[in-house]
């Protein structure tokens, strides 16, 4: 078209000025320049034959008088243009044509002196617009300029002009904006380079300089187009350097293979490393790029000797990089094998050296790290940490740094340490466990000058970003599995800490715990203690938290004991032990005695009397220490007197003990002295706690206990001084008086633990404490100013009354003895309910406000001082609940007004919650729990307005994980009170509902919160136990009503997401671990999980006693419940597959229903039989159908009379029973069991005979089969019981169960009955022995096929406590061997048999080398399928090519390819399922092709069988498939007997299928596409073969066949 339009122009004159001159006039647009362009390559080619003379002087008129100015016109964009919009397109197509006629001229008009007017003018403004952000300073345009006359430069002459544009051009595309650098390297750079030797060296200068990584894909862009001159082929002259020597050449294309975010720049570098590779191997000369740091290998060498090896190699890691581009995982993981072959020719064994820079192979996997495709990013992972289980790779620093960089980032998605398919829950991360075992292998091969740098790093890594859970935990594993060395110092245990500090971010205790102890043991394996100080260890140590890991008693701290026991006079000098003088006491005593000594001393700096709380963490330290030391010291004198540790404890705690007994006489101790002694008292009475074992055989506590009590006077003495005499004043003095309280309440616990007596020092301190409480709460409402002092001696009294009052609740001495009725009580119930505080007087602000900045506000004041007083009228309902009346009409003058006026203390109570925050309610419902079963039936409404304001209460702290368990056990054990629940019933009022309605809210909190179900469930079973026991007729009265609670729970368990699930997994590993993980040990068991809520309904209901009427009814009430509730899963119309949330709600219904079944009767029996028969009908998955027979099983084995109903099942219509008939035939392999409790056993047989025998003649297949395992079952009963009668019948059966045994072949019915036979339900299963709960909830499941959440363990049955169950109760375990099986159920025996080979691919042969995904299909049975006869049928000729389309899914392109097939004449179409035929789109396509070609059915998971058997017989299997060694169509040769295999339209054909085939031949293609419909790949295939066998055949010519439509 542009010839025509050129021609024709220059019909019209043949001057070329007058041409070039009307184009040049008018408005301009990119059409004209473009015209402009066309007349002056036509122009150029007159010009090259000698015709034209005048055209120098118009082209160079043209160019300076047009275009130029045309140019420089063009440079301001628009303000706010993009790239998008209509105008810039236009613009940046007329820029391109001016460019390009402006080329066109500078030739015509001479060229050089031109164009070199042209560029000077150009650099200048280039120079002058600089890198500037945007193209708005002309960048552009005068890019442009400089590539259209760039080419006509010459090297020599223009040479410095030349350089000099390159230089400014690299000093835009390196450090200009992103636009405007792409402009330049994507344009000028290459036009540059090609200008010469000097221009090139210029341009490789800069591209080879260090700079920034977001400029590598420029460079590569670059570097692309200037391929040919840097890396030239054989033939071609090497103008500038080689590429292939300069080590920042190579890594910048590393870089571009490993980091580019975009495709285009990982295939510029690829591109350039197999330009590089081809280029070597045409040369024949050996090349080598030196290391960066001249040792090692080179980043690039070439060797003319090892060309094959070479050769082989990059053709190996060219093909891994190309199959990463995929990103999907089952293209590349039939790849990774050859990253295998990679390493090993990389390395060399004999000299232990790299043969290959390491960094080409962390190419790979940063690149597979930086995959959004998870899978991909764990197979990576996975597979770099397997390295070192069967390789010995030399050490490489390179490697080190992507350990602590690439793969720690990677190693920080969590997803990556889920479970692998198949694999039971609590057996742990495979990737965790590898992780552990790579650190291992590869510290252990570190060279000892350079283990200590890369664990310290290792470790500081661990600190640089917010960790989850899970992840920490397996590093921190990793590190303590490390075998011991001395690698590192203070600074490693500096970071150690500030790892310990990363773990505290979770909320998931136990893996916070476990990773504190992995932490530990990491310090002690690792640490060189002659590098660090007892100082620094004890600094350390106060970093773990107690009560989550290091809790003495446990093996941790065992093993920390011993740890400090060996080392203790290794350790680094400290400033605290040089100047004592204890020479018969080791380094550690002495340190921890000194530490003491300081301790206790009160600093010169705080001596005032209002000085602040110190802080715990000092106390913390200090008793920690000392009790580590004391049981240093008790594990070197363990077989010696006991009384060294005594003395030990003595001499540590002297300074203590000493200050302790001061206080009750020495008035002026300092304050912050007292505060420091009380602290350490408590948390050495807190530390010294043994967890996980009994504390009566403990020495040291007893020690340590008596030590206490024999100050306990003293500081009893002090203590009730500091709280009645008016010396805590201040708002600091709050937190003085919750430690002296503390304090108080400890000292009581040890004196009831000894023993209590009269007299004792707490005895003598409780009434005056009261007293003087109740003195200053009368004195402070007497109507005077309130003075701050005033006001804390107010909060003060009320929280030692509540401390008080709390400890005679839970100690019933304190309560008789020393609380008896009087002022005391009459006063506190009478006090004004949620009265405020008034703050200060004005004057006293200034200091309350100075002092709240460092303490709590006066709002939190106020919160306390409430909080107390309800803690204290709690008291008083629980101790005279008897007086509160029903409503509050009956006593006119109230003793005690709070407690005989319920009515108006509830309302209170509801202003209290909207008073109180969330984390001081619980009190308040504590009397809610006493006040609302008294006002329920009176006052209705009030008690519902209480259950809704609590709920809301709740419903707010959901995801406040300190406060929120606390409050919603306070919650429950109010609302759901056995008293509530029962009065509600009774009445049915709105409370009723309101109940219920409460408990379905707390139901479905329980999906979003696990653990609320279970604090409810267990509470009210707990509540019911007790009459649940009994055999009174009143049992279960309050149950019965809600029934719904307990039918819920059996029911009950969410389907979760993969993180939840991985948390839930990550912590059943660590509980498995017992005791060798201290947090088990230290972290109480909260059993949240939503098995619990399953286990505690199960247990409640095997504490029900079936002859109890009330319990009767429960349990039948519950059954017909669950009987509806399978019916209703049943019809609904949500999709139900396997391991969906409907299968598992029916497994638990029939889990729920073989539980109850003990408890069934006849009568009951009578009322639901058809229901359970019904169910059997249905189409149910395996675990629900082996369910549902066993308990027909048991009803007919105990009651008989059942036996008839039974026999109709049989009789249904073929249509209706299908396969359900199967259920019922396997519930007849049992008859032995069935017929134990028949009286007549020979009508029974006979019927059961003759059923079975009718079933052995079906014409499904699956029916049969059962048949035959029941008739094989049963004649062997007959045989056992020796019944005559049927022996007319023994010839028959036997000779069919012989044929049956003894069928040849190896074909599916064969397999399937050995395999029905060894099935555990026939083989092993015995209905009666294995009834169990083991069976019932572990065993059946796992056996079934049910994923592993459905699993529930029988320890944790025995774990659960809060149900215990009978001493008697014997049915927790199978005796029988049912246990030891493993799944193999005979309809899905081949699913996931090739997992191993999934797991571990072999090395295959031929891969795909394109991006294409593909599924699994497993082989089965071998098939016995013949053609011959069926194509005989149709009266066609039968040729020889076999076209297998199994893989194909869409129905229309299954039509398109059996037209085709019959069309050519193919001899078979093999497809997957023969009822794609009926498809109305396959039909629309084949136009009845399928009724004149023969089809044969062979299923994906059928198609190795079937390949090796058509090999077998001689045809070649040829693939329709692009990879690594495939051959063009073009090229390939049919032969006669040809099988071609289609692939899946979006997988292709699978990796284990392409290992089947003896060639892969692909389309060669020209486009753009990547690949083509698979009916049209076929048809091509097809044709191509029909052609060449059509040439071979003399006696045939090619006709033409005729085109027509659909």
């Amino acid at each position: 078209m542009e010839l025509v339009l050129a021609e024709t122009l220059l019909a019209q004159s043949r001057d070329p000025r007058v041409l070039l001159g009307s184009l040049c006039r008018g408005e301009v647009s990119a059409e004209r320049v473009e015209t402009l362009c066309f007349l002056l390559q036509r122009l150029e080619d007159e010009v090259a034959r000698g015709s034209e003379d005048a055209l120098p002087k118009a082209a160079r008129e043209v160019a300076t008088g047009y275009l130029v100015p045309l140019l420089r016109g063009l440079r301001a964009r628009p303000a706010g243009a993009s790239d998008t919009d209509p105008g810039s397109q236009a613009r940046r197509r007329l820029l391109r044509a001016a460019g390009v006629a402006l080329r066109s001229c500078v030739r015509l008009a001479g060229g050089p002196p031109l164009a070199a007017a042209l560029a000077e003018e150009a650099l200048r403004d280039l120079l002058a617009a600089g890198p500037k952000p945007g193209l708005e300073g002309g960048t552009e345009a005068t890019v442009e300029v400089l590539a259209a006359v760039g080419p006509c430069l010459r090297p020599r002459e223009d040479g410095p002009l030349l350089e000099r544009v390159a230089q400014a051009a690299l000093v835009l595309a390196l450090a200009g904006d992103g636009e405007a650098a792409e402009l330049v390297a994507g344009r000028l750079l290459p036009v540059l380079g090609q200008g010469g030797t000097a221009a090139l060296r210029t341009v490789w200068g800069g591209l080879v300089a260090p700079s920034g990584p977001d400029r590598v894909g420029l460079k590569l862009q670059v570097l692309s187009a200037l391929a040919d001159e840097l890396l030239p082929e054989s033939f071609a002259q090497q103008l500038g350097p080689d590429a292939r020597c300069c080590a920042r050449f190579w890594r910048t294309v590393q870089a571009g293979l490993a980091h580019a975010e975009d495709a285009l720049t990982r295939k510029r570098a690829r591109y350039l490393l197999q330009r590089a590779v081809e280029v070597s191997a045409e040369r024949c000369a050996d090349c080598i790029c030196g290391p960066r740091d001249g040792n090692g290998p080179s980043l690039f060498w070439w060797s003319e000797k090892k060309k094959d090896e070479l050769l082989k190699f990059w053709e190996n890691y060219v093909l891994i990089m190309e199959t990463l581009e995929g990103n999907q995982i089952h293209v590349i993981k039939p790849v990774l094998p050859k990253l295998n072959n990679v390493f090993e020719y990389a390395v060399s064994e004999e000299n232990a050296c790299w043969l290959f820079h390491p960094s080409w192979h962390i190419c790979i996997y940063k690149r597979m790290f930086e995959s959004e495709n998870k899978i991909l990013m764990k197979e990576g992972v996975v597979h770099f940490l397997e390295l070192y289980e069967t390789k010995i790779l030399p050490f490489s620093p390179e490697f080190s740094e992507f350990i602590i960089g690439p793969l720690m980032d990677a190693l920080s998605e969590s997803s990556l340490y889920s479970r692998s398919p198949g694999q039971l829950i609590g057996s742990g991360s495979p990737l965790g466990l590898k992780l552990q075992k790579f650190l291992v292998i590869y510290v252990s091969f570190l060279p000892e000058d350079i283990k200590s740098d890369f664990l310290l790093k290792f470790i500081q890594k661990m600190t640089s970003r917010h960790w989850c859970a899970v992840p920490i935990l397996f590093l921190s594993k990793a590190l303590a599995n490390v075998p011991r060395c001395k690698a590192l110092g203070l600074e490693g245990l500096l970071a150690l800490r500030d790892v310990l500090q990363c773990t505290m971010i979770t909320h998931q205790i136990l893996l916070r715990g476990a990773a504190q102890c992995y932490l530990l043991q990491t310090a002690m394996n690792l640490v060189d203690v002659e590098k660090v100080s007892l100082s620094d260890i004890s600094t350390f140590l106060t970093s773990l938290r107690q009560e989550e890991s290091l809790g003495r008693g446990t093996a941790l701290w065992t093993e920390l004991c011993d740890w400090l026991r060996v080392n203790e006079s290794c350790f680094g000098r400290s400033s605290t032990c040089s100047s004592i003088g204890l020479h018969e006491t080791s380094c550690l005593n002495a340190y921890v005695k000194k530490l003491v000594q300081e301790y206790i001393k009160s600093p010169a700096w705080e001596t005032g009397e209002k000085c602040c709380m110190p802080d715990w963490c000092e106390a913390k330290l200090v008793a920690l220490m000392v009790l580590l030391a004391v049981d240093v010291e008790g594990m070197k004198n363990q077989y010696s007197e006991k009384r060294r540790t005594q003395n030990v404890l003595r001499i540590f705690l002297d300074p203590l003990l000493d200050a302790l007994v001061k206080f009750g006489t020495n008035a002026y101790m300092p304050l912050l002295k007292t505060d420091r002694c009380l602290q350490l008292l408590l948390k050495l009475l807190h530390t010294c706690l043994l967890k996980g074992s009994s504390t009566q055989d403990d020495e040291v506590l007893t020690l340590l206990q008596d030590f206490v009590i024999s100050t306990a006077e003293s500081v009893s003495e002090f203590i009730l001084r500091k709280l009645t005499m008016n010396e805590l004043s201040s708002v600091s003095d709050l937190d003085r008086c919750h430690l002296y309280l503390n304090v108080l309440n400890e000292l009581a616990d040890l004196h009831l633990k000894v023993g209590w007596k009269r007299g004792n020092p707490i005895w003598r301190v409780i009434p005056p404490l009261k007293n003087a409480s109740i003195r200053h709460l009368q004195d402070t409402g007497n109507g005077q100013e309130p003075t701050l002092g005033r006001q804390i001696q107010r909060v003060v009294s009320m929280a030692a009354l509540a401390v008080v009052w709390e400890a005679a609740d839970q100690k019933l001495e304190l309560q008789r003895d020393s609380l008896d009725a009087g002022p005391a009580e009459r006063f506190l119930a009478s006090l004004q309910l949620n009265q405020t505080l008034r703050k200060p007087h004005p004057k006293e602000q200034s200091s309350f406000f100075e002092e709240s900045s460092s303490s709590q506000g006066w709002g939190k004041i106020v919160a306390q001082y409430i909080h107390d007083q309800w803690v204290c009228l709690s008291f008083l309902l629980k101790k005279y609940h008897t007086l509160i009346p029903a409503s509050e009409g009956e006593l006119l003058e109230p003793i005690l007004p709070a407690v005989q006026m319920p009515g108006r203390t509830l309302q209170s109570a509801l202003d209290a919650l909207t008073i109180l925050p969330s984390d001081q309610v619980l009190p308040v419902f504590h009397c809610m729990k006493i006040l609302v079963p008294k006002l329920l039936a009176s006052s209705e409404s009030l008690c519902i307005e209480a259950f809704d304001m609590a709920w809301k209460i709740i419903s707010s702290l959901s995801n406040t994980q300190l406060v929120f368990w606390s409050n919603l056990k306070g919650f429950v054990h109010f609302v759901f009170d056995t008293k509530v629940l029962t009065i509600a019933a009774k009445i049915k009022g709105q409370a009723y509902f309101k109940i219920k309605e409460i408990m379905y809210k707390m139901i479905e909190m329980s999906a979003v919160k696990t653990g609320v179900f279970n604090t409810l469930i267990s509470y009210c079973c707990q509540s019911w136990m007790v009459p649940a026991s009994s055999v009174s007729q009143g049992s279960l009265s309050s149950a019965k009503n809600y029934s719904e609670l307990v039918f819920e729970a059996c029911l009950f368990g969410t389907v979760f997401r993969r993180d939840q699930r991985l948390i839930q997994d990550v912590q059943t590993f660590i509980e498995n671990l017992g005791h060798n993980c201290a947090a088990n040990v230290v972290i109480e068991n909260t059993k949240r999980e939503d098995h619990y809520v399953r286990i505690c309904a199960v247990k409640f209901l095997c504490l029900l006693d079936g002859s109890n009427m009330s319990h009767k009814l429960f349990m039948e009430d519950l059954a017909i419940k669950l009987l509806d509730k399978d019916d209703l899963v049943s019809k609904s119309r949500t999709r139900y597959y396997v391991n969906s949330q409907q299968h598992r709600v029916k497994n638990r219904v029939w889990q729920t229903l073989l539980v109850l079944f003990p408890s069934f009767d006849q009568n009951f029996l009578n009322r639901i039989i058809d229901k359970i028969f019904q169910a059997g009908f249905i189409n149910n998955q395996a675990s629900i159908k082996y369910y549902i027979e066993w308990i027909i099983i048991l009803i007919l084995h105990k009651f008989p009379q059942f036996l008839p109903k039974f026999w109709d099942c049989f009789s249904y219509g073929e249509e209706n029973l299908k396969t359900s008939i199967c259920t019922f035939l396997s519930v007849l392999s049992h008859l032995d069991i069935i017929a134990q409790n028949v009286p007549e056993k020979k009508p029974v047989l006979k019927q059961a005979l003759i059923t079975v025998l009718q079933r052995c003649f079906s014409h499904n297949f699956s029916i049969r089969l059962y048949a035959l395992v029941a008739l094989k079952k049963i004649w062997s009963v007959c045989k056992t019981w020796q019944i005559e009668e049927f022996d007319a019948l023994t010839a028959v059966i036997e000779s069919s169960l012989n044929q049956v045994e003894n069928m040849h072949g190896a074909g599916n019915a064969k397999k399937n009955w050995q395999r029905i036979q060894d099935h555990f339900f026939f083989a092993t299963f015995h209905p009666l022995k294995d009834y169990c709960l083991e069976t019932i909830f572990y065993i059946l499941p796992r056996l079934s096929g049910l994923i592993e959440d459905e699993w529930i363990a029988i320890n944790k049955f025995t774990r659960f406590t809060d149900i215990p169950l009978d001493a008697g109760f014997q049915w927790y375990l199978s005796p029988t061997q049912l246990r030891e099986l493993k799944p193999g159920d005979w309809a899905q025996q081949d699913v996931g048999s090739n997992s191993d080979e999934a797991d571990n691919p072999p090395e295959w042969t031929d891969v795909q080398k394109k991006i294409i995904p593909w599924k699994n299909p497993v082989p089965d049975l071998d098939l016995e399928l013949v053609f011959q006869g069926r194509a005989a049928k149709l009266g066609k000729s039968i040729s020889r090519l076999i076209v297998v389309a199994s893989l194909i899914d869409k129905p229309t392109n299954l039509g398109g390819l059996c037209r085709t097939c019959e069309v050519f004449g193919a001899s078979v179409l093999v497809v997957a399922n023969l009822q794609c035929i009926s498809d109305r789109q396959f039909q629309h396509l084949s136009v009845s092709a399928e009724q004149w070609l023969p089809l044969v059915e062979v299923r994906p998971s059928q198609l190795t069988d079937y390949l090796q058997q058509k090999k077998s017989e001689g045809y070649t299997i040829i693939g329709v498939e692009q990879t690594a060694r495939s051959v063009h169509l073009t090229q390939f040769h049919f032969p006669e007997k040809s099988l071609l295999l289609l692939g899946n339209e979006r997988e292709g054909i699978p990796a284990n299928l392409i290992q089947q085939l003896d060639v892969c031949v692909e389309i060669p293609q020209q486009g753009i596409i990547r690949s083509l419909n698979v009916h049209v790949s076929g048809a091509l295939l097809v044709w191509e073969y029909t052609r060449q066998q059509l040439l071979q055949d003399p006696r045939h010519d090619i006709p033409a066949f005729p085109e027509t439509g659909y």
